[in-house]
């Protein structure tokens, strides 16, 4: 009997694993620019804060997508915020808490800027400073029962915020609490430009009624409640 030479056309040939060219090494990327996203969303730092006071839905992150978010942020962010925002974040809280004064606009306030909550939307002085000068009338008393910075940033120059806010109501002797996520957009000298509060962290309200009833509510203010003049 002959044999077949190794390498010969008859011979069988002996199972090789399949070769693959060399590839990378297969990278994640993420997207730079945040603004595709919703703006009253807190990009990256929901992931990490979310538990804080915000009632968004979805699975618990664990601590590696926590930190991936972190190294993915392109935004510069702030864990100990730098004196101008310290005291944008102070004079917010005593508006909340019933302690509006004149100064506080003045020195944090845009006069063209806008504020929204699920009850009014209103724009410039006049109308947003009503709101809060009508909030002392309304409660005798509120209260910060926690409050927790979750990104501040400069591009976009903006400071997100979950609150905890306790209110006495003045007439009707009840309390009521209220957990927010506030986010605050800052022009070029830190002055507030927009401020959103979501109740709950529950986007506003945007369906025609409701819509026209907060506006009207911002309108109606200002004949209500006597708001003091800016200086010149």
């Amino acid at each position: 009997m002959s044999r077949d030479k190794p390498g010969s056309p008859s011979s069988p040939r002996s199972p090789r694993s399949p070769v693959f060219p060399d590839s990378p090494i297969p990278t994640q990327t993420y997207i730079k620019d945040s603004s595709i996203l919703p703006s009253s969303i807190p990009i990256p730092s929901l992931v990490d804060s979310a538990a804080g006071g915000a009632h968004y839905t979805g699975a618990r992150p664990d601590s590696e997508t926590i930190l991936k978010h972190r190294r993915s942020s392109s935004h510069h962010q702030h864990t100990e915020l730098r004196h101008d925002r310290q005291r944008v974040l102070d004079d917010l809280t005593e508006l909340y808490c019933c302690r509006p004064t004149l100064e506080i606009f003045e020195r944090t306030w845009n006069k063209d800027a806008v504020f929204e909550d699920p009850l009014c939307k209103t724009k410039g002085f006049r109308e947003y400073a009503a709101q809060w000068f009508a909030l002392p009338k309304l409660c005798n008393h509120s209260e910060q029962v926690s409050k927790r910075v979750m990104s501040s940033t400069d591009a976009p120059n903006r400071l997100i915020y979950t609150q905890t806010q306790e209110y006495t109501f003045r007439y009707l002797k009840r309390k009521k609490v209220i957990e927010s996520i506030i986010v605050v957009d800052l022009d070029e000298n830190d002055k507030i430009v927009r401020l959103v509060d979501q109740w709950d962290g529950q986007d506003l309200p945007t369906h025609f009624g409701a819509s026209l009833l907060r506006t009207i509510n911002g309108k109606i203010a200002p004949w209500l409640i006597t708001v003091p003049k800016l200086s010149t």
